[in-house]
């Protein structure tokens, strides 16, 4: 059995052990606050948090602004809402134990916006803030004007020290801790920068140690790293705890909160973690983020794998070998194949993959008719969820809210289809259809004996479980 001691995090002894932050309404107020309640950090998604009425439903987002821009105002008022709501409930549930940390994404809508705004309504009531999926330089100046916490997501000790270098050097004293997440086995969006093989995960310790010795140059020696991405019994980290080497090490379970009675997931959604084979999920690209993302590798990804491979390059010109003419679109408007990609373009269409979309990269996909209305459907209906998006091309950035670039049909809306699998909590089919994302530990739920039989743990049983080490 590993021991594990607390440690001194945000200003106070916890638990060294942190819920993961999953939006959208995945880690929210109930499970951050039971969570705390045991003893370590609860961690609530501040990603388009769900607010509730007087009943305790869920209030569902209904967008009716006629532009881009309007629907984009109303997601961040949603956001704010529902983060205030989430940050009061964690509040009350942990009890004054723990601590209580609020989880955003730098490339989401209005990021800066609407933290401000969750801080703001809920004054006193949140920790710490975490955030990663992009380099959030304006981290340490939130927190230094709430008076709270600021725990960056990192993959590299290079981003870190870009970071600190540029910004976080001036609010020290509030940096709580860096959150290593592991880009090869975390759930989400993944860090893997372009030189990193996606294919071939690397041993997390000696990142690890490169970024303790670069906390120790800038004097964090005691500034806790916060292990995360492919954490599961804490035995498998003996070695890491106490070490040195290493110094104050916490440990992030960002997969396993989700099997929990007070997890808001589904029960569709919840039998099939306990069904994952190893292999499961998948490390893929198609985000409309542009980052690598794991999910479970359902009917969701499998469509957008094989959208992908019917896939040919054209060019407007007869060039090179570019010379086979094909007619795309309702007024057929020419572009030019290979003869073999036309041969491969006409055996699709015999397949019912009728549609030619074009890509921002002179290429074309092959979509059944229904698809391709559903692909337009939903790039029109866009409401900027994210800073930018390339599968609808919005930018919040630019003065016509347009990255400027042909919008992706490679892609999907990522805010339907999370919304979609948070919510349809009474379609059975909702977890093959959309996306579903896991850290690629998934698969131990079939084999951990903990929850042989189906069980299900509270989040108290789970934390006590997770001390025993096993």
């Amino acid at each position: 059995m590993t021991a594990i001691n607390a440690i001194r995090m945000g200003g106070v002894e916890v638990l060294p052990l942190v819920e993961g932050g999953k939006g959208i309404s995945v880690s929210n107020g109930k499970t951050s606050g039971h969570w705390a309640a045991s003893g370590g950090v609860g961690t609530f998604s501040a990603v388009n948090a769900d607010a509730h009425d007087a009943s305790g439903a869920p209030i569902l987002e209904v967008y009716r602004g006629r532009t881009r821009r309007e629907r984009h105002e109303e997601l961040v008022d949603f956001a704010i809402r529902g983060g205030i709501h989430q940050a009061r409930e964690a509040h009350e549930l942990a009890g004054g134990a723990g601590r209580i940390h609020a989880n955003i994404l730098w490339e989401m809508a209005s990021a800066e916006r609407v933290i401000t705004g969750v801080l703001e309504g809920a004054r006193g009531l949140i920790n710490g803030i975490t955030c990663g999926a992009g380099m959030p330089y304006r981290l340490s100046d939130i927190a230094a004007r709430f008076g709270v916490y600021y725990y960056p997501i990192v993959s590299s000790a290079r981003a870190f020290n870009a970071l600190w270098r540029r910004a976080y050097s001036k609010a020290a004293e509030l940096l709580g801790g860096v959150v290593y997440e592991d880009p090869w086995r975390a759930g989400g969006h993944n860090g893997l920068s372009n030189s990193e093989d996606p294919t071939r995960p690397e041993d997390p310790y000696p990142r690890v140690v490169a970024l303790r010795k670069l906390l120790r140059s800038f004097g964090l020696g005691e500034t806790p790293i916060i292990m995360a991405g492919g954490v599961w019994w804490l035995d498998e980290w003996r070695d890491w705890i106490d070490n040195p080497e290493l110094g104050p090490i916490a440990f992030q379970f960002g997969t396993r909160p989700m099997l929990t009675r007070e997890s808001p997931i589904s029960d569709a959604w919840k039998k099939k973690l306990l069904t994952l084979a190893e292999g499961d999920v998948f490390l893929n690209h198609f985000s409309p983020t542009g980052f690598y993302s794991s999910a479970v590798n359902n009917a969701f990804i499998r469509e957008l794998r094989e959208r992908n491979e019917r896939q040919v390059a054209y060019t407007t010109e007869p060039v090179g070998e570019h010379v086979a003419e094909y007619g795309v679109g309702p007024r057929r408007r020419s572009v030019y194949l290979t003869p073999p990609d036309l041969a491969r373009a006409h055996e699709w269409e015999r397949e019912g993959f009728t549609e030619a979309l074009r890509t921002p990269d002179n290429t074309l996909i092959f979509v059944a008719p229904e698809k391709a209305r559903e692909i337009n459907a939903d790039q029109i209906a866009c409401m900027g969820c994210l800073s930018q998006c390339r599968f609808s091309n919005w930018s919040e950035h630019e003065p016509d809210y347009s990255t400027g670039k042909k919008a992706d049909p490679r892609s999907f809306c990522i805010q339907k289809t999370l919304q979609a699998i948070a919510h349809d909590r009474d379609d059975p089919n909702s977890v093959e259809n959309n996306l579903m994302f896991s850290g690629h530990n998934g698969f131990r739920f079939a084999t951990d004996p903990f929850y042989s039989n189906g069980f299900i743990p509270t989040v108290k049983e789970l934390v006590a479980r997770i001390l025993t080490g096993r």
